[in-house]
C-alpha cells in the first residue's frame, strides 16, 4: 500500500499523489520514507526531493521547509518548490547572474539584502543543477513522463 505525499509551497500544491518512497533532504541528511512510517516532524533543507512510484519517479528542489510524517501521508510544506521539468533554465540562469552581480559588490549596509542574494544565488545553483541532472538522467532511463529535449 503506497503512501500519499503532498508537497505544497508558499503558493501552490506542487504535488499531490501516491508513493512507494519519498526520499527527501532533512537537516541531518537524506531520509527515505517508506508506508507506515513511524510519526515524525522535521525541518528540511535546501535539496531534491524524490517522489518514487511502481509507475514512474519525480523530482522536485526544494528550498527548505517541514516535513510530518504519519504511517499513510507525508505532508512537505515547502518555502519553495518546483517540479524539475518544469524549470525555466533561462530564468534560473538570470537570477543566477544578478544574485552574483549584487554579491561582487561586497556586503551592503542592509545585511539581510545580502543574505537574501546569497539564498537566491543558491536556489539558483540548486535549480540548474537539478534541471541538467535528473532531466538528462531520466531522459537516458527512458522514465515516463520526462519529456526529451533538443539538444
Amino acid at each position: 500500500m503506497p503512501i500519499k505525499c503532498e508537497i505544497v509551497s508558499q503558493d501552490r500544491m506542487v504535488f499531490e499523489g501516491d508513493a512507494d518512497i519519498v526520499i527527501i533532504p532533512g537537516e541531518s541528511g537524506e531520509m527515505g520514507i517508506l508506508p507506515n512510517h513511524a510519526p515524525l516532524l522535521s525541518t528540511l533543507k535546501i535539496g531534491i526531493i524524490k517522489v518514487r512510484s511502481s509507475e514512474k519517479e519525480e523530482d522536485f528542489t526544494i528550498s527548505g521547509g517541514i516535513v510530518e510524517i504519519q504511517p499513510d501521508v507525508i505532508t512537505i510544506l515547502a518555502d519553495a518548490a518546483e517540479n524539475v521539468r518544469e524549470i525555466d533554465i533561462a530564468r534560473a540562469e538570470s537570477a543566477k547572474r544578478r544574485a552574483e552581480d549584487i554579491l561582487k559588490k561586497g556586503p551592503p549596509p542592509d545585511m539581510d539584502e545580502y543574505l537574501a542574494m546569497e539564498a537566491a544565488l543558491k536556489r539558483s545553483n540548486l535549480r540548474l543543477e537539478a534541471a541538467r541532472k535528473y532531466r538528462g538522467y531520466q531522459q537516458r532511463r527512458g522514465r515516463p513522463g520526462v519529456e526529451k529535449s533538443e539538444e
